[in-house]
């Protein structure tokens, strides 16, 4: 069941055994956490009851003004005397108090970016019906100062390190080494000292109407959707169109009460490796926020089983449910309250995109899920994280500690000690590693500023290691060993003192910390992601190539799975320290002989190069672009180099500048530039196709099946590629009779549509071409007036304001440029019915556009060798959305 106009309007909804309102399905109103814990009550499972105030609700908050309406507060009132009912409890009571957490949940999970305020109700009476009830004055008092804590922390802002200061204090003259150390004359100091904290800063006393606390505590929820550290969130992980946060108030239950109460955090499956475990972490007489936090470095969750062999029995068995019904990896908060097990959490888990790869293909074999199924399950951009280097064991020469293995990856960098620190060094080129006692969510943009990140607390459940996990993002976390100053911006692991001047390496597979800059090697595969790619590769209708320059980029991408090469630069071929000599000894030519004769020098650098990209790419197409950008980017600026180099070629220096003023464009982009200068220049157009068919007839006669494509940029009008084109074939006939080839040599010649004109023309120029190859950066920058070079100066307030949903040279603009490339296939095939269309822009990498090409019919997309992987996959998912598309 879904949701209906009634749902939208109703703004609380309940959960308990009696009723049960929600359901899974339900997660854009409810949130994820309000939809699953309807979800996990109406199948059986021990969730404490509560309700959940609707995403609309918090949309309408914003809406009038960020207040609390009358009718809002009067539902409220009215659902916790429902609570009361079902518990036997009573809000505030001086006898059996009703205590409650009150936590975010937003459509999307964001785990640790919005707030919680846990044991709310408590005051100075209820205090005393606490103690009565549990009989228990220590659990009661504990549950107080947390309040006064978290209430005045995340409520009324105070920073929470007041408290922290100061419960330190108190631990150290009660000789406590642990805040469970304290006593119950230790817990009373600090319950003081806590309420002197909140009355300096907040100028009144913490509030004993239990009413004013929970409707203070509604509003900080809301009021957390729109902190930074969750709109930096959001950002980073491109998290669009939400209506808000739900509040989730639930009856309380506690992990606090003495040895037989506990409280964790468990995947159903390790979200690092994918292996079908019950994995996670667990703390004896602690509240969630302990483990989550980081604050105490919890045990793993197996240790349950020597401890309490009924509870982990539980954990099992809730386990298999959850995943038979959700069939997913599940991550779930549970609470031990006096020997009984209470489920209060769960959600999709994050995980690297190793689990990501086996879980998916573990699923399909134990039949809880289909291929298909499996297929949609993997993000394409996860599978980056396969394809990431990792340490070279033997290289690993000092190791100076080890912590937990927290998300893997192997990072190198200067250590850092604040998020700002970190983001600040990004900015200037510097690669970081984040080193903190414990992060928290204020820390979130310096942690997606750093290569990785390392802290001294917390386990592998904790805030640092599950968005370092969701984000593919090198961890490790309880590394106790170190000592932090960040005073002084050292620390000192195991008597070595390091400087924020010294390199450390981090490997989030192993937990090891080492001294500099570690070497790595290549990553290897495993057979799930065989498998998956198998899979991928049966379902996918596109053709996937990949952008190549040099015979080791084609190995790699082969590698990879790629399909040929869409896009090679023959360009990039002119840099060296001989070939670019040459090359300016042909710009600076004044007449066509002297530029022959330097194009002649350069003949045997380019097919030499061909030959190796052919040779890589054997029985596999290879599509070479002729010369692009204008000539003044290879001159010489600097005075110094013009000098070399009018030593080199026996040039005056006056001479050179002046080529160099004569060759400056105002607007190089719109200038001088691809098939232009082979208009004006066509020795160039004929010393390059020349070193494509030597190089095509060289690799033939090795019995290697060279397969050239001749691709001609920058095509804005019809008649210049059909003259560009008879020259083009002119000079293969040329080649062949004098290399006396007599063999088969069928090379396509095609063009890219780059200018809003060609895909406006497509028809006339489809006449005289091959294929079509779309340059999706430059039709993005001509058609939307954008520089890709300068569009940070003003693209991060277009993408706050929504005036643009995304960067529109990263996803294709799918309305504007979107309308272009599907003109031009029409346009072209209407001319050539099988005329072959592809994309060779960075475009063609990106899995949201990848789903827009297959939607126009393009033949194939190219991208770099290592987002081949990536478009396999996301070119599978796109033919399963149209099918799903079609199906609705």
């Amino acid at each position: 069941m879904g949701k209906n106009l009634n749902d939208i309007k109703k703004p609380i909804f309940y959960f308990s055994s009696t009723l049960t309102e929600g359901n899974r399905n339900m997660r854009d109103i409810l949130g994820s956490k309000g939809a699953n814990l309807a979800e996990m009550t109406s199948i059986g499972l021990p969730v404490p009851p509560g309700f959940t105030i609707t995403t609309t609700t918090c949309a309408e908050f914003y809406a009038t003004g960020q207040k609390l309406s009358r009718g809002l507060i009067n539902d409220i009132h009215k659902y916790i005397g429902r609570l009361e009912r079902d518990t036997g409890k009573h809000f505030g009571s001086n006898s059996n108090p009703l205590l409650l957490s009150v936590r975010s949940g937003a459509a999307v999970s964001m785990p640790g970016m919005m707030d919680t305020v846990l044991n709310l109700g408590l005051n100075d009476q209820s205090l005393q019906g606490l103690e009565q009830a549990t009989g228990n004055r220590r659990f009661a008092l504990d549950a107080y100062r947390r309040l006064i804590n978290m209430f005045g922390d995340v409520v009324m802002g105070i920073d929470h390190h007041h408290f922290e200061a100061e419960l330190d204090r108190i631990k150290k003259r009660h000789r406590a080494k642990q805040d469970t150390d304290l006593n119950v004359n230790g817990l009373k100091a600090v319950i003081d000292a806590y309420k002197q904290i909140y009355k300096k800063h907040t100028r009144q006393d913490f509030p004993q109407d239990p009413y004013e606390q929970l409707q203070k505590a509604v509003e900080a929820v809301f009021h957390s959707w729109n902190i930074p550290r969750a709109i930096a969130y959001r950002r980073i992980n491109d998290i669009r169109g939400l209506l808000g946060t739900a509040v989730n108030i639930q009856t309380m239950v506690f992990g606090n009460m003495g040895n037989d109460s506990g409280t964790g955090v468990a995947f159903t499956r390790d979200p690092t490796s994918g292996e079908n475990v019950l994995y996670g972490e667990f703390l004896i007489n602690a509240q969630g926020e302990d483990v989550v936090a980081g604050i105490r470095t919890p045990e793993p969750v197996l240790k349950i089983k020597a401890w309490r062999p009924d509870i982990y029995r539980q954990l099992l068995a809730t386990k298999q449910l959850l995943e038979k019904h959700y069939k997913d990896m599940q991550d779930v908060e549970f609470t031990i309250e006096q020997g009984k097990l209470f489920i209060l959490q769960t959600r999709t888990g994050k995980r690297t995109g190793n689990a990501a790869v086996k879980i998916a293909v573990d699923m399909v074999r134990e039949r809880l899920i289909t291929r298909k199924t499996a297929l949609m399950r993997v993000p394409p951009n996860d599978l980056n994280q396969l394809l990431l280097p990792s340490f070279i064991d033997k290289a690993k020469g000092n190791v100076l500690t080890k912590g937990l293995p927290a998300s893997p990856g192997a990072a190198s960098g200067y250590p850092v000690f604040t998020a700002d620190e970190a983001v600040e060094k990004k900015e200037k080129g510097t690669k970081v590693i984040l080193v903190r006692k414990e992060t928290s969510p204020e820390d979130i943009h310096g942690m997606d500023a750093a290569e990785g990140i390392l802290t001294s607390t917390g386990g592998t459940t904790s805030h640092a290691a599950v968005v370092a996990r969701g984000w593919g993002k090198c961890c490790i976390t309880g590394a106790a060993d170190i000592i932090i100053d960040e005073a002084n911006r050292t620390l000192r692991i195991n008597g070595t003192l390091i400087r924020g001047s010294d390199v450390i390496s981090i490997d989030g597979s192993t937990g090891e910390v080492m001294l500099g800059d570690i070497p790595r090697k290549r990553p290897g595969f495993s057979k799930e992601f065989y498998t998956l790619m198998q899979w991928a590769d049966k379902t996918r209708k596109l053709e996937i190539r990949t952008n190549a320059d040099t015979p080791a980029d084609a190995r790699v991408a082969r590698r990879f799975g790629a399909a040929g090469i869409g896009l090679c630069r023959t360009e990039h071929m002119f840099f060296g320290e001989k070939r670019i000599l040459a090359m300016r000894e042909m710009i600076l030519a004044d007449n066509t002989t002297a530029r022959r004769k330097a194009l002649k020098k350069l003949l045997p650098y380019q097919r030499r190069d061909f030959e190796g990209i052919f040779t890589a790419m054997k029985d596999l197409p290879v599509t070479v672009r002729l010369i692009d950008p204008p000539l003044h980017e290879f001159l010489p600026q600097e005075i110094t180099t013009q000098q070399r180099v009018a030593k080199d070629l026996g040039l005056s220096l006056d001479y050179i500048q002046r080529r160099v003023d004569q060759l400056h464009e105002i607007n190089p982009m719109l200038g001088h530039r691809g098939c232009r200068l082979t208009v004006t220049y066509p020795e160039i157009l004929e010393m390059q196709v020349r070193a494509i068919v030597e190089a095509a007839i060289n690799c033939r006669r090795r019995h290697i099946n060279a397969m050239p494509e001749i691709m001609i940029p920058l095509i804005g009008v019809d008649k210049e590629l059909s003259m560009l084109r008879e020259l083009v074939l002119r000079t293969i006939t040329a080649v062949k009779a004098e290399k006396q080839y007599d063999g088969k040599l069928a090379i396509p010649i095609g063009t890219m549509i780059e200018i809003p004109r060609a895909a406006l023309t497509a028809d006339e120029i489809a006449v005289h071409a091959d294929f079509f190859s779309f340059g999706t950066n430059d039709l993005t920058q001509m058609t939307l007036g954008y520089s890709r070079d300068d569009i940070g100066s003003f693209l991060p307030e277009y993408l706050d304001k929504q005036i643009l949903p995304h960067n529109p040279f990263q996803t294709i603009d799918m309305i504007g440029v979107g309308q272009l490339v599907d003109m031009a296939v029409t346009k072209g095939r209407s001319v050539k019915e099988k005329l072959k269309c592809g994309i060779c822009g960075e475009h063609g990498g990106d899995p949201d556009s990848i789903t827009f090409f297959a939607s126009v019919n393009l033949d194939y997309v190219s991208c770099s060798p290592f987002r081949v992987p990536v478009a396999r996959l996301a070119a599978a998912q796109a033919v399963l959305k149209n099918q799903l598309d079609l199906f609705i």
